[in-house]
């Protein structure tokens, strides 16, 4: 009897202890399939967010391109963008899912160890770390590195995603839209290409990073401005034309020709007001030496080949579509009467993309002979001007040259020497061949220091008065050199 007590406690004993051993191993078991589950999730994650930058970086065109080529999966990868409203639901309803499964195992598996709060704030700030890390930040790295090729890898599991989450998708597709419709929205998820101002900014920040070099920048820059040229900015002007009378021989002709250096000429009868068409040096030496008529019985007549007449007003774009078209190499261009203004061309709009072709012995249209000095011929378009030395003179609807911002400005004609000062900028006309400004010399007077009353402005301290210019002038007002 007085051993059975011990015997029993004993055995209450051991009998209590069985349960916790099977508690330690659930619990176990449950941390392991927990931790096992979070780690799958925190993958799901990246997965979701990787797909929406991979799938909404890639460009439409580069995509049509990855179709062209047959590539694998860029069929798959199309028809997915194609609906691109319901692919992001997908993405967001996927990644929404993964993320509020991961917090709530993370809570259920923390809260076990360190109690309800604790647990609660662990797991919030523990599952952020991860997901940030882990399913946001790495992933969506590597997606915009590997924009192409993730996209088509990802292209089938997203599809199989849609299927699975079906009812849930289709759900909050619905009701997107719903809510969209009431706040006044488009829904738009993206735009099919890339804007004119996004490509005009791409090209700026690309030669700012050093990407392109300046003579590519320059040219893109004038690609855009291209379509918004008028023909009146590339012409040449009437008294820059070469032209033959239509009564004038084959050796006239020919001899206009070399002495211009023109291969083509207009023929004109009577005045340059009624050109007829143009001649090329070609036809006229091959049908004066080689042709089956007599040369005394050759008529320049018979040689002239038709050309356009355009407005000055027209879009420099539509004329070289126009003159492509007709296989044409020059066109006339006339006024509102019908007056010829003067001629361009294919050249002409050529070096409006790629700059100014020089023959030999021509000079610069634009010269720089310092940092704040330019030298430019008057014929110079003032917006080629205001770009080379970083100045505003304005265009006015009676000019666009240096030469007729000057006329306008002095209300006369001038002579050589004469110099205006106009928003800082000094104009120096250079050389006049009878009432023609052919060069002119501009210099920026910001930052200048003049002596002003026998004494020179100090510009070096912060707080000295800067010194003054010369004041805007009026229509009459030009240098004391002007002849009275």
């Amino acid at each position: 009897m007085a051993f059975s007590l011990p015997l029993e406690i004993s055995n209450v004993v051991f009998a209590a202890e069985v349960p916790v051993v099977g508690l330690d191993v659930a619990q176990s078991t449950v941390t392991i399939l927990g931790t096992l589950a979070i780690v799958v999730l925190i993958l799901l994650s990246g997965f979701f967010s990787s797909s929406e930058i991979a799938m909404f970086n890639l460009p439409k065109h580069r995509l049509e391109g990855m179709v062209e080529d047959g590539l694998e999966g860029a069929e798959l990868t199309k028809a997915l963008k194609d609906d691109p409203h319901r692919l992001l639901v997908t993405i967001l309803v996927g990644n929404n899912i993964v993320n509020i499964a991961m917090s709530s195992i993370a809570t259920a598996l923390l809260s076990i160890y360190f109690g309800g709060l604790i647990g609660v704030l662990l797991a919030t700030f523990g599952i952020t770390a991860l997901v940030l890390l882990f399913g946001e930040s790495v992933p969506k790295s590597y997606a915009v590195e590997n924009t192409e090729s993730w996209a088509r890898r990802i292209a089938k599991p997203l599809k199989a995603t849609e299927y699975v989450l079906y009812p849930l998708i289709v759900l909050f597709d619905y009701l997107t839209r719903q809510v969209n419709k009431l706040i006044g929205s488009t829904g738009a998820i993206e735009s099919p290409y890339v804007t004119r101002d996004e490509l005009q900014e791409m090209i700026e920040s690309g030669e700012r990073e050093g990407v392109l070099e300046e003579d590519e920048h320059e040219m893109l820059q004038r690609i855009f401005r291209f379509n918004n040229t008028i023909v009146k900015e590339v012409m040449t002007p009437r008294l820059d034309m070469t032209a033959v009378p239509k009564d004038a021989d084959i050796d006239e002709a020919i001899e206009t020709c070399i002495q211009s250096g023109h291969a083509r000429v207009p023929v004109y009868e009577g005045s340059l007001d009624n050109v007829q068409g143009i001649v090329h040096i070609r036809n006229l030496v091959r049908d004066l030496n080689y042709g089956e008529t007599e040369s005394e019985e050759l008529d320049l007549a018979d040689l002239i080949q038709p050309t356009l007449h355009v407005p000055e007003s027209k879009n420099v774009d539509e004329l070289l579509t126009e003159m492509r078209e007709n296989r044409m190499h020059m066109a006339i261009v006339i006024d509102e009467f019908g007056t010829t203004e003067g001629l361009v061309t294919m050249e002409d709009m050529v070096e409006e993309i790629i700059g100014e072709i020089l023959e030999g012995g021509e000079d610069m249209p634009i010269e720089a002979l310092d940092d704040r000095t330019v030298m430019v011929r008057g014929e110079v378009n003032i917006e080629d001007v205001n770009e080379a030395l970083e100045i505003d003179l304005p265009e006015g609807e009676e000019f666009e040259t240096i030469a007729g911002f000057i006329f306008n400005r002095a209300g006369r004609l001038v002579e050589e020497g004469e110099e205006i000062t106009y928003d800082g900028v000094r104009i120096t006309v250079e050389s006049v061949e009878n009432t023609r400004i052919m060069k002119a010399r501009l210099r920026k007077l910001a930052m200048e220091t003049e002596e002003v009353d026998g004494d020179v402005a100090d510009d070096a301290n912060g707080d000295s008065e800067e010194p003054p210019l010369e004041p805007e002038p009026d229509t009459s007002d030009v240098a004391d050199s002007a002849p009275e």
